[in-house]
């Protein structure tokens, strides 16, 4: 499935374990980010919208960190440096985004961690399988 370089059930592939991922993150740790994120778990909805547009964005997001990967010219795309992009997209782009964000919100620091180690996980998830299978 490449078109133009790119492998997009490797993208497809990596797209469905972030959010996999995400479902578990996020179903363990649901209690302490509602509360981080002051959301009344009896009045919180959870349509199928929200998670359409989570997994579309996490679709964009494994699209753009394979051009990401590929545009790096490092020659062969690995597993090694897959992990290392999606740590620098996560320490460049992700983290510091959403420190500034929950900042200006008025949020506190428990659900930017919360929030942080949730991207951090899907950004490697995702270097990892892009860089396994070479994009």
């Amino acid at each position: 499935m490449n078109f133009a370089g790119v492998n997009y059930l490797a993208i497809l592939v990596a797209a469905i374990a972030a959010f996999a991922f995400g479902a578990v993150y996020y179903g363990a740790l649901s209690k302490p980010w509602m509360k981080a994120a002051r959301i009344d778990p009896t009045t919180a909805k959870m349509s199928p919208a929200l998670f359409i547009t989570n997994f579309f964005c996490e679709l964009i997001m494994a699209w753009v960190l394979a051009g990401v990967l590929g545009h790096l010219g490092a020659g062969e795309v690995t597993l090694q440096n897959g992990l290392i992009s999606g740590l620098f997209v996560w320490l460049g782009f992700i983290a510091t985004t959403q420190a500034v964000n929950h900042r200006y919100q008025g949020f506190g620091w428990s659900l930017t961690i919360i929030d942080g180690l949730h991207w951090l996980g899907v950004t490697l998830i995702m270097g990892a399988i892009l860089g396994w299978w070479g994009v």
